[in-house]
């Protein structure tokens, strides 16, 4: 199907300045309408991550959000930002899932602050009951993304992780314009091949936004039995692994099938603080090896 700039004249309303294609959209009534990229948003941080899958199920936010706490752990002043519009889980991992967003100006909006390098900002907050749905349509997503970018009082940050929602869509192409100092993305995945298919999709996009793949992350890699001590490969074990290094990216670690992980997200406690002092817990271990790894390809 050959893909055009020209607008539907049955549903175009005319109103081009809300339009995601009326940078390169021809009908006169576009005339005046700034072309181009848009400007970069503004807000101080040294990196950006994107963290994104090509499908769902595969454990990007719990990624996204035990990341974060590594980095805020460690020192970093940290901001985690929720694009999971339609399903925001972030602030439920995290415990602060009853927080609201406050303006002391009414211009700025104050995150959620976690720790004291750790801040959030989910579109969660914003709902009047955790089953409320959000039923938008792309242009509201990009107006609420460069919102919780520049709009947000960040203060200076060293990181800013972005969880996005699975695919390649509005949020993932909206953020990669807007965002500044993106230091490149993250691809989850499960060790399965239809993850794993997905997976070199979501890698392929950013590659083609000339943005760099920071690595593979393979999550639910292997379960040990926590009786008998025997390893499982519930979902296989190693295709994350064999992907990243069938299309020439780094690999950045693999995190065990652990349940342990999910008792963590349920109550609002993510792993990696749960964990904290038990060094000698393979999911522990991981995270801070994959946390580790990601700050290497950036400082390189």
């Amino acid at each position: 199907m050959t893909q055009t700039n020209e607008p539907n004249q049955e549903t175009c309303a005319g109103n081009c300045s809300s339009c995601p294609s009326a940078t390169g959209c021809s009908d006169p009534r576009n005339a005046d309408a700034p072309k181009g990229l848009p400007p970069k948003a503004d807000v101080n941080v040294k990196h950006v991550v994107l963290v994104l899958s090509g499908k769902g199920g595969v454990g990007k936010s719990t990624v996204s959000a035990n990341l974060a706490y590594a980095l805020a752990n460690r020192g970093y002043k940290t901001a985690l930002i929720d694009l999971d519009i339609h399903g925001p889980d972030i602030p439920k991992m995290l415990g602060i899932e009853d927080a609201r967003l406050q303006s002391y100006d009414g211009k700025i909006i104050e995150p959620v602050r976690v720790t004291g390098n750790l801040a959030v900002i989910s579109m969660a907050f914003l709902l009047p009951e955790r089953n409320t749905p959000v039923i938008w349509r792309g242009p509201m997503k990009m107006t609420v993304i460069r919102q919780f970018l520049e709009d947000v009082s960040w203060g200076d940050l060293d990181y800013m992780i972005v969880d996005l929602p699975p695919g390649t869509g509005d949020e993932a192409l909206t953020v990669a314009q807007l965002a500044p100092n993106i230091a490149g993305a993250i691809i989850v995945t499960t060790p399965q091949d239809v993850a794993v298919l997905d997976s070199s999709k979501a890698a392929e996009f950013i590659k083609k936004l000339d943005l760099r793949v920071l690595g593979i992350v393979e999550n639910m890699s292997g379960f040990v039995c926590p009786h008998c001590k025997e390893e499982v490969d519930i979902f296989g074990k190693g295709g994350g692994k064999k992907e990243a290094e069938k299309i020439g990216v780094p690999f950045l670690g693999a995190i065990p099938l652990d349940p342990e992980m999910r008792k963590a997200a349920d109550e609002g406690r993510p792993f990696i603080i749960r964990r904290a002092g038990a060094e000698e817990n393979p999911t522990w271990k991981s995270f801070d090896a994959i946390m580790q790894a990601m700050v290497d390809q950036i400082e390189e």
